[in-house]
C-alpha cells in the first residue's frame, strides 16, 4: 500500500506570507489553528519505513517535525528515514528545502539534467556532501525505482514526464524575461506507481496549460494533485499584488473555460487534489464561493498533515 503525506500545500511564500497583508493572509493569521499552509511537497512510501520526498520546500524542518513519520527512529543518535528526494523543477519552492538537509544522513537527489545542472551551478547546494547525497540524473519518459540508503528496492516506479511550464524566474534574463523558455525538463510531472499493487497517482504542481496529450495520460488515474496556484488567471494584477498572469508564471488558473475545473470536469479521475495554492488565491478560505465551487466539482484542498492511501 502506497502511503501519500501531504507535507504542504501553498505555493511559495506558504500562507500566511511573511509580507502580505491580503485578506487571505490576514485571515489565515487570525483563525486560531486555522487554514495556514506551509509549501508544497509530498511525502510518499510504500512500506511506511523509508520515505521520498516530492520537491524539498523551504518549510522542510518545520514539515518534519509536524510528521511523527519523518522523526528519526527511536534510540538511533543520528537517523532519518528520508531515503531521497525527487526535483520536479528548479523553482526556489522546490528546492531551497535541500540546504536544511545537510546535516549528514544519506539519501539521493533525483532530478532532470537540467535541474542538476542549477544546483551544480550554485556552490552552495555543495553543503550536502555527494559521497552521503549523490545526485542522480532521471531521464523523461523513462521510468525507475528510487533506491534505499542500502541499494535495496523501495517499491515505487517513478515516470518523469514533461508538462507546459517555463524555467525557474531566477534563471529568466534578457529578452527572455518576456517569453521564457519551455524547454523539456524545466518542468515534470511524475506518475507515481506502487509495484505491489500496480496503482498509481499523479503529481503535477506546476502546469501552464491541459495538452489532449496530457489529459490522455492522466485519465483514469487513481489520485491527481495538481497545480492549484490561482483560482484565476489575471488575480495577482486584479488584487493589487502584481504584474504578472498564471500564465506568464507558468500556471494554468483553476477557474474560467481554460482552467483546470473546467479541463477536468469529466475525467475518470478518483480523487482531484489541489496543491501549489497562492496566498491570493481565496479557495483557501473554507467559506468562499470559490471554495464551495471547487469542492462541487469534486476537487479538494488538504491541510497540511494530511494522508492518503492508494
Amino acid at each position: 500500500m502506497l502511503r501519500v503525506v501531504v507535507l504542504g500545500s501553498a505555493a511559495g511564500g506558504g500562507i500566511p506570507q511573511w509580507n502580505c497583508g491580503c485578506d487571505v493572509c490576514n485571515a489565515a493569521r487570525k483563525t486560531p489553528g486555522g487554514f495556514q499552509m506551509t509549501q508544497a511537497s509530498l511525502a510518499i512510501s510504500a512500506d511506511d519505513r523509508h520515505w521520498f520526498l516530492l520537491n524539498a520546500s523551504p518549510d522542510i524542518r518545520q514539515q518534519i517535525i509536524a510528521i511523527p513519520r519523518l522523526h528519526p527512529q527511536a534510540g538511533v543518535l543520528r537517523h532519518s528515514p528520508i531515503a531521497g528526494v525527487i526535483l520536479t523543477n528548479a523553482e526556489v519552492d522546490a528546492v531551497a528545502g535541500l540546504l536544511s538537509l545537510r546535516e549528514g544522513s544519506p539519501f539521493a537527489i533525483y532530478a532532470h539534467p537540467r535541474v542538476l545542472a542549477t544546483l551544480h551551478a550554485n556552490s552552495i547546494f555543495n553543503v550536502l556532501d555527494r559521497n552521503r547525497v549523490p545526485r542522480r540524473a532521471i531521464t523523461l519518459e523513462a521510468a525507475f525505482e528510487p533506491a534505499l540508503p542500502d541499494g535495496a528496492a523501495s517499491g515505487i516506479t517513478v515516470l518523469p514526464f514533461a508538462v507546459p511550464g517555463k524555467v525557474a524566474w531566477y534563471l529568466e534574463s534578457g529578452a527572455d524575461a518576456n517569453f521564457p523558455a519551455d524547454d523539456p525538463g524545466d518542468t515534470l510531472g511524475l506518475q507515481i506507481t506502487d509495484r505491489r499493487t500496480g496503482r498509481s497517482f499523479f503529481y503535477l504542481p506546476a502546469c501552464a496549460r491541459m495538452t489532449p496529450e496530457l489529459r490522455s495520460r492522466i485519465e483514469g488515474a487513481a489520485m491527481i494533485f495538481f497545480d492549484g496556484t490561482l483560482w484565476r488567471d489575471d488575480e495577482l494584477i486584479a488584487a493589487g499584488l502584481g504584474h504578472k498572469t498564471g500564465q506568464r508564471m507558468g500556471h494554468m488558473a483553476m477557474s474560467g473555460p481554460d482552467g483546470a475545473i473546467a479541463a477536468l470536469a469529466d475525467a475518470a479521475i478518483g480523487r482531484k487534489i489541489f496543491l501549489h495554492i497562492n496566498n491570493s488565491n481565496p479557495v483557501v478560505l473554507p467559506d468562499s464561493d470559490e471554495r464551495r465551487i471547487a469542492e462541487k466539482e469534486g476537487w479538494e484542498i488538504p491541510a497540511d498533515g494530511t494522508e492518503y492511501l492508494l
